[in-house]
């Protein structure tokens, strides 16, 4: 599998009355088997306020280079992916339980995963070969 992006974005209200500003959205497209995919993971922003407990980070953006800023809501669906590789079979996943949320970051090998941001900000793709190179044993 080869990773192509990985980006969030924080929504906005489109009506007065819609709940969106209460929600991110992170968004991974990779290709598998030849084919272009894209996995998009909704949820709660709130969850992110205990960034320093989940991460090993303790500000929003997590990660800042030279061609690339990285917010949490970036690499959501990344972890996601990599968590779960079933999710593979999926287009969007709703996460509304703070603890599922909190359980996509449990045992990832957050030096692994900044080599892939970096790629990527490079404007390259990353060969994902296993996924268990990422979770910490």
């Amino acid at each position: 599998m080869q990773i192509i992006a990985c980006n969030g974005i924080e929504l906005e209200k489109e009506k007065p009355n819609s709940p969106e500003d209460f929600f991110n959205q992170s968004e991974i497209t990779y290709v598998d088997k030849g084919k272009e995919h894209s996995l998009r993971i909704l949820y709660v922003r709130y969850f992110e306020t205990n960034l320093s407990t989940l991460t090993p980070f303790e500000t929003d953006p997590i990660l800042t280079l030279e061609h690339a800023t990285f917010y949490l809501r970036d690499i959501v669906a990344l972890v996601a992916l990599i968590k779960y590789p079933e999710y593979k079979n999926r287009n969007r996943v709703y996460i509304n339980q703070e603890e599922d949320f909190n359980a996509l970051f449990e045992g990832i090998h957050w030096d692994n995963l900044k080599s892939v941001c970096v790629t990527l900000s490079e404007g390259n793709r990353f060969d994902l070969e296993s996924t268990l190179e990422f979770i910490q044993g």
